[in-house]
């Protein structure tokens, strides 16, 4: 199945309420349900129970899903730590369905209130100090699995395949990335991947990701690379520079 980093099935991001939102797009259940187990399979309860509202504002109103398909991507959900407690925008047979399994109608997404000017300078405050990165100076193998929450993570040390590394900031790399890098993992699309040598098995930036199934560009597999996220045409998409 193509799973190209500029047409995601699901796309699972902060939203200005208390809980993440994950906008199912797409019209196929089953490319959703493969995207979690791609991403998140070996990372059960990754979520901490973190309550998400499902978008279906980008689910086409032919696609109707059947019961058991439902029941399997809330299940899916659950794996990987999200609690569904809502949905919005949904048609068709989707808003029966998931009210049968206890969910609601969270109507459309709230906007920010806009701010009164003050009447006078408000006292400046600090910003607050960022977490420092956590540092790995040891080779990774199959099966571990490093994650850096809050903050951006440095392996000093290969990334072997079956392997993973994530973060919520940044993911730095010295050394061959070979396993999986997934950085922004909370919804932060200015996070970048930097590796000394780009042989990844997967890599994603703010839930938009690509395998090595399609294979990496010429000019940075095996190379010294950043990968970051741009947005073209209204769509979003991984971007390989080489850095040497």
């Amino acid at each position: 199945m193509n799973s190209s980093a500029s047409s995601t099935a699901i796309d699972i991001r902060p939203t200005t309420w208390a809980m993440l939102s994950a906008r199912l797009r797409g019209g196929y259940v089953d490319a959703v349900l493969h995207e979690l187990q791609q991403r998140y399979g070996d990372s059960p309860g990754f979520f901490e129970n973190e309550p998400v509202v499902l978008d279906l504002s980008g689910w086409p109103t032919v696609a109707d899903p059947t019961p058991l398909e439902v029941d399997a991507l809330l299940r899916a959900l659950r794996h990987v730590g999200l609690q569904p407690l809502g949905y919005r925008d949904a048609s068709g047979q989707w808003p029966t369905l998931l009210q049968h399994h206890g969910l609601c109608d969270a109507g459309p997404a709230p906007t920010e209130p806009k701010r009164p000017t003050p009447s006078a300078p408000a006292t400046p405050v600090p910003a607050p100090e960022p977490a420092s990165a956590m540092v790995v100076d040891r080779p990774l193998r199959s099966g571990q699995q490093v994650y850096a929450r809050g903050r951006d993570l440095v392996v000093l040390a290969a990334v072997n395949p079956g392997a993973e590394v994530i973060a919520d900031g940044h993911v730095h790399v010295y050394a061959p990335l070979r396993g999986r890098a997934l950085a922004g993992a909370r919804g932060d699309a200015t996070a970048r991947i930097f590796t000394l040598s780009l042989q990844a098995e997967l890599v994603s930036i703010a839930g938009v990701y690509q395998t090595a199934e399609h294979g990496w560009p010429d000019t940075v597999h095996g190379r010294a690379t950043q990968v970051r996220l741009v947005s073209e045409a209204g769509a979003d998409k991984l971007l390989f520079e080489p850095l040497n």
